[in-house]
């Protein structure tokens, strides 16, 4: 990426980042990343790879296309390109890339946001695609559709692969109830550590009273 496109990159995620309340080093803890490599992406200096744009997005609760919209060249690394094609606004939010594999390639990828699925469609070569304890070979033209919120990956054998990529990510609503969800997860959790620490001291008051 050029000087420009790292500078409207590293822009959009300090603004994004600073819109939800989170310090630098609060992001980059999060993220997996040093807080001074953090600083250098959002100045535009560093040169982040996809992996890393991808762990920003799903921290920043984003979909990939919205921190990627100003490249307009491929992004690439360790033999895969990837370019976004278009970007939907509606609901769900809709990202279509283009993506190519080298030969011999594996590409893993990590969770993306909750909900998240990808439709990917073989255009040339072959391919093994889906999550990583369901992979599938790709038959041209055809569609496989897999949940991208788990561990997937990409492979190749000896020959180029091209595809496009369909990334859906859940809808609003469903969002917020799954983040309800936990919630009340997290909250039933810890009522049901409190009345077992209060039954424990109830019988070790017990125990004492007795002796």
């Amino acid at each position: 990426m050029n000087k420009p496109i790292l500078g409207s990159l590293g822009r959009t995620i300090q603004t994004l980042r600073m819109a939800k309340g989170l310090s630098l080093s609060q992001l980059a803890l999060d993220a997996g990343l040093a807080k001074s490599n953090l600083s250098r992406i959002e100045q535009g200096e560093g040169n982040p790879t996809i992996d890393t744009i991808w762990r920003l997005a799903v921290q920043l609760d984003v979909p990939f296309g919205d921190l990627v919209a100003s490249v307009e060249s491929p992004l690439g690394e360790n033999g895969v390109q990837v370019r976004l094609i278009g970007q939907g606004e509606g609901n769900p939010r809709v990202d279509v890339y283009w993506m190519s594999c080298a030969p011999n390639t594996i590409k893993q990828s990590e969770p993306h946001i909750a909900g998240t699925t990808e439709a990917i469609t073989l255009i040339s070569g072959q391919l093994l695609a889906g999550e990583n304890n369901d992979l599938h070979h790709l038959d041209l033209g055809k569609v496989h559709t897999f949940a991208a919120d788990v561990p997937h990956s990409y492979q190749t054998d000896d020959s180029w692969a091209t595809l496009m990529m369909v990334i859906t990510y859940a809808r609003q609503a469903d969002a917020k109830q799954s983040c309800a969800k936990q919630g009340d997860a997290i909250q039933s959790d810890a009522k049901q550590s409190c009345a077992k620490q209060g039954d424990a001291i109830q019988s070790d008051a017990k125990q004492d009273v007795r002796l």
